[in-house]
């Protein structure tokens, strides 16, 4: 069973540039393993090689993610060179995580032509296999569907560790992707839909989640237990009040307190009863890398000081 790490996704534009190093600084005293940026056009959000570049000047150990970067918007070349130059300057502290795209705002926003899903997985598979070479050799030639490079390389220092590839998914097709090229597996609600609605609630259920964690154990087979399986949390809330509050919020969703506790990436109630909670989360799905959003940062610390490591 692998030890718990924590992370937390900045998906906000903070107020200044100082509050969003701020929290990267923050994290990395309170013991979360990584912060991390999303990827997505449009409004007032940081776009994440520059914000991750900031993040690796003002803190010194904290692995710096992305959740994740949608690979219709750079050719594998371009993002190699990129997450390279960015694992040079932190000093080996890269995640990166990348996926096929799945918001509809995104294409519309860039006009990138958001193909069907199967050919942007097809797509993904080959940009994974790019990176892959390009992490272990010092000059690589590729040629398939949708890419091809000739005697392509990117910057490296001896000594220094190779990104950690995080890929995540909710259909059958990505959680395999997952499984194959991942050094983390993401279990994610399905998003085929291109956007967050109340259809969302039939796929975040504890059945979903076991129909999607099956899939992952056959895959993996005897290295499951041996790579991180990271959950994306949607809401959490910690304290006495907690209960309450879900009480109040889950109908909004067409559901009771009761069943919006259950889903596995709902993370609330007392500190003892969220420390139960996940620890029964990892015993029946794997899960032992959650991620939360960086609002809930200073109220989801008392969990990473217990369970961090354990």
């Amino acid at each position: 069973m692998r030890s718990f790490k924590f992370g937390v996704q900045i998906s906000r534009k903070p107020e200044s540039v100082a509050a969003f190093c701020e929290i990267g600084r923050k994290a990395e005293d309170m013991g979360f393993y990584s912060v991390g940026m999303p990827d997505h056009l449009g409004g007032d959000q940081y776009a994440p090689i520059a914000g991750l570049t900031a993040m690796a000047m003002v803190t010194k150990t904290i692995t710096l993610g992305s959740f994740v970067f949608c690979n219709d918007f750079r050719h594998p070349l371009v993002l190699a060179q990129e997450i390279a130059t960015l694992n040079i300057i932190s000093g080996g502290r890269v995640e990166v995580g990348i996926g096929a795209g799945w918001k509809d705002s995104d294409y519309i926003a860039s006009g990138i032509s958001k193909d069907k899903a199967s050919t942007r997985i097809a797509r993904l598979e080959e940009t994974l296999k790019v990176l892959r070479l390009f992490f272990e050799e010092d000059s690589i030639n590729f040629e398939g569907e949708f890419f091809r490079l000739e005697e392509a390389s990117i910057p490296k220092e001896v000594g220094l560790a190779r990104p950690r590839i995080l890929v995540g998914g909710g259909g059958p097709k990505m959680l395999r992707l997952a499984c194959q090229y991942g050094d983390v597996v993401g279990v994610n609600a399905n998003l085929a839909a291109g956007f967050v609605g109340p259809e969302l609630v039939a796929e975040v259920g504890p059945d979903a989640f076991d129909k999607r964690v099956e899939i992952v154990k056959a895959e993996l087979g005897n290295r499951f237990g041996e790579v991180d399986i990271q959950a994306l949390t949607f809401i959490v809330k910690i304290g006495d009040d907690a209960n309450a509050f879900v009480d109040q919020m889950a109908p909004i969703f067409g559901v009771s307190g009761d069943v919006a506790r259950s889903v596995p990436i709902v993370v609330t109630g007392p500190k003892e009863q969220v420390i139960d909670d996940l620890l029964a989360r990892r015993e029946r799905y794997g899960f032992n890398y959650f991620v939360v959003h960086d609002n809930e940062l200073e109220e989801f610390a008392p969990i990473v000081e217990a369970l961090s490591g354990k």
